[in-house]
């Protein structure tokens, strides 16, 4: 090759590759210093559009969990309220089995009647005032939709009826259960037993319901899980493998920044030979 000054080949060419590795270079310190080998679609854009996919299934999924607990939340309290109901049924029961015996006399029959009368107007107002969000949970015996998953069908909802436990849905209303006669009591001991059965139907119906989101919400931090694992395998860095990449392209770097000194020192040997 002959002595020429006014183009440097040899600068040109070490330029080329002192910007190619600075570039690469740039490429490793932003992945270092943000923890992603794919930090925008010229790095990966294939794996950027599946990573951003997963990243949203994952946000659902988080979403599904958030509503399944809520809707745990909201049965416990219904099943609660009806453990109250029970508890005063029982003493309703109790009290018509006292008020069926034939020898008290009608002050005593009376005060039964007035406890009697007040545990109804007790299960009246807890089945009134249960409720969720603003949802009523055992006075109207509503179906609540949850969304226990990210996608929109039949199979990522699950739909809970809730219970009527009123009085008159119990059939325990004033003109069906009363104790202040004999015969009344005796029909009492019945009707309130029938209204348990009905509660225990429908406490029962609630724990199903409940254990059914306990497996929905343990399949769904699974599912979380994977998704988190499966993007991260496509977003984030390989830190030993990134850290070699990075020591070699620092030392490409600076033996190129050397390099291209010495290239733009090969004209000056063109002086040698003025003289």
């Amino acid at each position: 090759m002959g002595v020429v000054i006014n183009t440097n080949v040899a600068s040109l060419v070490a330029q080329n590759n002192l910007f190619t590795n600075n570039k690469a270079l740039a490429v490793n310190v932003q992945r270092l210093s943000s923890g992603y080998r794919v930090n925008s679609s010229a790095d990966d854009a294939s794996g950027l559009a599946r990573a951003d996919q997963l990243r949203a299934s994952s946000r659902g999924v988080q979403a599904a969990l958030r509503n399944a607990n809520d809707g745990i939340s909201a049965l416990e309290i219904a099943d609660k309220s009806a453990q109250k109901i029970s508890e005063l049924l029982t003493r309703m029961s109790e009290l018509a089995v006292t008020a069926s015996q034939g020898t008290l006399d009608t002050n005593s029959r009376t005060y039964i009647q007035d406890e009697f009368s007040n545990l109804r107007d007790e299960i009246s107002r807890i089945a009134e005032v249960t409720e969720f969000d603003g949802k009523k949970l055992l006075a109207s015996g509503i179906s609540i939709n949850i969304q226990v998953g990210f996608r929109n069908n039949a199979n990522n909802r699950m739909t809970v009826t809730m219970g009527n436990l009123k009085t008159t849905n119990l059939g325990i209303q004033a003109s069906k259960a009363s104790v202040a006669a004999l015969t009344g009591a005796q029909r009492a001991i019945s009707v309130i037993g029938a209204a348990l059965t009905t509660l225990n139907s429908q406490r029962a119906r609630f724990g199903s319901y409940t254990n059914r989101l306990d497996a929905t919400i343990s399949n769904l931090q699974v599912t979380y899980t994977n998704f988190q694992a499966a993007e991260s395998r496509i977003r984030d860095l390989d830190f030993a493998q990134e850290t070699a990449s990075f020591t070699r392209n620092q030392i490409l770097v600076q033996s190129g920044v050397s390099v291209l000194a010495q290239a733009n020192t090969l004209p000056q040997s063109a002086l040698s030979l003025i003289g």
